[in-house]
């Protein structure tokens, strides 16, 4: 069983996760409402990554005879005032995240919980991965803000989907 400090947070992870996953079909619907496909279809997809990101955790807490606390989460951000502030918005947001995860990470450490430990470790590197995409993507776009065609070509040719990670964590109902 996980140490309890490490369930605690991780069921609000979960939490975290899920609003996360709001926030990022009210990005793509702003996209999609500016006929921009590409961005709309980069944060939807980016909703999913997040949702399961979430069945992922409530799915180790199954693994772990822990208990799962599904939270409620605040309503998104639905207005911006420009194609740059959504971006801007997600990669505050991936930050947000990664230090989450490193705090999760430091408490398995701390309770000596090492399953724990090692469960947080593909969550450390594909956060190192959002950052570099999002930062990326925001010089992009506060570059382009009034060429909304070359972000979405941008988009088009650099947002690649990599398929599944074979040393990702299972997800639950998955």
């Amino acid at each position: 069983m996980a140490a309890q400090r490490f369930v605690d947070l991780l069921n609000q992870q979960i939490g975290h996760e899920y609003a996360a996953h709001h926030q990022y079909v009210a990005i793509a619907v702003y996209y999609d409402d500016l006929t921009m496909p590409q961005m709309a279809s980069l944060f939807f997809q980016q909703a999913l990554e997040e949702r399961d990101h979430a069945m992922m955790m409530v799915q180790y807490l199954l693994d772990t005879d822990s208990k799962v606390v599904v939270p409620g989460v605040e309503a998104p951000i639905n207005d911006f005032a420009d194609v740059v502030e959504p971006v801007r918005l997600a990669l505050a947001q991936e930050r947000r995240v990664s230090d989450q995860i490193n705090e999760l990470t430091a408490v398995a450490r701390e309770e000596r919980d090492f399953a724990s430990d090692q469960f947080m470790q593909w969550f450390i590197k594909e956060q190192v991965e959002e950052i570099s995409s999002m930062s990326d993507l925001l010089a992009v776009v506060e570059r382009n803000r009034d060429d909304i065609e070359n972000i979405e070509e941008y988009v088009l040719r650099e947002a690649r989907d990599e398929g599944e990670d074979p040393s990702a964590p299972p997800i639950a109902g998955a």
